[in-house]
């Protein structure tokens, strides 16, 4: 009752039908199964284009103060939509500001202005701009100190592994508001106060993860069959180690750009981040809470910027993670 398999039959048996995919095409290809991390990430794209442009694209000078022009709506030419045609609502009745202020017909605002008459989508694109420059930064110190430092400690062990984390520990124990209090007694506030900041203490809770997930894996199999075979640490580090922690590695990175941005935001609401009249999104905020029952469109809009790249940032990270583990399946 049993026919022997032909030749031909079992060599299309034996036969690999699927393309051989390397470890980022495979994480690509899975990354694109998740829509909306490729939608983020597109977003982020664009938002990260328009920010290095924003120098050319600006329609106006970001600083460039003309009082004449203060509190003006937004407009858009031949778009006849109450709120983005130029138009507010005083008293009972809704008004042309720009006809009331004298404002030439040829000029026009799309996000409307502030209460100095600047261009509020000039200062939004280099708001964000100066807000990404901190974020990226944050991460690369996530990238080189954190990882770096995670695996020396949690690879060495013992008393090394010991003395780093009581290093870790008294840097922790010092918050990042001291810190950068303690910065602005040496240094001028601003940009270079603020990523000295991030750089003492950000990159901690990377360092804290990555040890730990190195003690996990230093006893698996695989590593121990590298070290038999002579194998150094470092070529076991990047072979091994980084691979299987890229989906914790990425997603603590993806988490330090927005708490990045946040911390910023902070610090330049209170008064004590960037120094005026540099826009960042924190400073856009802390100008616009203060008309916001009269004027809300100038907290809306930077609000609206910071909300998005908050979700972008975090949507794209829960797909990274997935496609860059190795143990997850399709």
């Amino acid at each position: 009752m049993f026919v022997p398999a032909g030749s031909l039959n079992a060599a299309d048996n034996e036969k690999i039908a699927a393309p051989s995919l390397s470890f980022l095409q495979d994480s690509w290809r899975r990354l694109k199964k998740n829509k909306a991390a490729v939608v983020s990430l597109f977003v982020l794209i664009i938002f990260v284009i328009l920010s290095i442009a924003a120098p050319v694209i600006s329609p106006h000078d970001p600083n460039h103060q003309t009082v004449s022009h203060a509190n003006l709506p937004p407009k858009i030419p031949g778009l006849n939509i109450d709120g983005l045609n130029g138009t507010q609502v005083m008293g009972n009745t809704r008004v042309d500001k720009y006809e009331q202020q004298g404002v030439p017909t040829d000029a026009y605002y799309i996000l409307g202005t502030d209460g100095l008459g600047r261009d509020l989508l000039s200062r939004i694109l280099h708001g964000t701009r100066v807000s990404l420059l901190i974020a990226f930064v944050a991460a690369l110190f996530d990238l080189t100190i954190g990882v770096l430092y995670g695996l020396v400690s949690g690879w060495a062990g013992g008393k090394v592994d010991n003395a780093m984390q009581r290093l870790l520990e008294i840097l922790s124990g010092v918050p990042n508001l001291v810190v950068v209090i303690l910065m602005l007694l040496v240094l001028d506030p601003g940009i270079k106060s603020i990523i000295i900041a991030l750089a003492i203490t950000g990159w901690i809770s990377m360092a804290r993860v990555i040890r730990a997930q190195t003690l996990k894996l230093k006893n698996q199999e695989y590593i121990l069959a590298a070290k038999t075979l002579g194998e150094s640490p470092f070529k076991i580090a990047i072979k091994h180690l980084i691979p299987n922690l890229s989906g914790i590695i990425i997603i603590q990175t993806m988490f330090s750009i927005p708490a990045a941005i946040f911390f910023e935001a902070f610090l330049s609401f209170i008064g004590i981040g960037i120094p005026a009249p540099t826009a960042s999104l924190g400073t856009l905020i802390n100008d616009g809470y203060k008309t916001f029952r009269f004027l809300p469109h100038l907290m809306w809009y930077p609000a609206a910027v910071i909300c998005i790249l908050m979700i972008s940032f975090n949507l794209l990270a829960d797909g990274l993670r997935d496609a860059f583990d190795p143990k997850m399946k399709d």
